[in-house]
């Protein structure tokens, strides 16, 4: 299971310094729906790598969260909330 301290660590990673290569592509990730949320995220974690720097197809995407609001907030509710923002 990947700790605070790790996911602190890959969120300030370079996109700039990393080679696409080095990069898992989110349109590789397989989820099954009918998991539990908590294990779903699991899996997501441990196929993504990273969740804050990998591939879109072809393309390196870097996922920072400026809001002060939720700078304490976990992993599983910044995603909430990006994936929410995007319905809108």
């Amino acid at each position: 299971m990947i700790t605070s301290k790790e996911l602190s660590k890959l969120s300030k990673i370079d996109i700039e310094a990393v080679e696409p290569y080095n990069l898992v592509n989110a349109e590789t990730i397989s989820i099954d729906p009918s998991e539990p949320a908590i294990q779903r995220m699991m899996k997501y974690l441990e196929q993504i790598k990273n969740p804050y720097c990998f591939l879109c197809g072809e393309i390196p995407v870097k996922i920072q969260f400026a809001s002060k609001d939720i700078e304490n907030a976990d992993l599983g509710e910044k995603l909430k909330r990006y994936f929410l923002a995007l319905k809108r």
